[in-house]
């Protein structure tokens, strides 16, 4: 598997994991003594999203757009 297969994989597990947490929101609550706060969980999920787009974009072929006059 390549770095983009595997980069792809995991933004790919990422986005289904967040579609199920955002169907069925919880609300932040403790449990003894410690902090369970979904909205930061999102972030943190919506995060890893962005860092796989960004070095999705970094693997890709890159163009240069010119045109030539004579």
């Amino acid at each position: 598997m390549t770095d983009a297969e595997q980069l792809r994989a995991i933004k790919s597990q990422t986005l289904a994991l967040l579609a199920e947490l955002t169907a069925q929101p919880k609300p932040t609550y403790y449990v003894d003594g410690q902090t369970v706060a979904w909205n930061e969980y999102l972030g943190r999920l919506q995060a890893t999203i962005d860092w796989c787009d960004r070095k999705l974009a970094g693997e890709e072929p890159f163009e240069f757009a010119s045109q030539a006059s004579t």
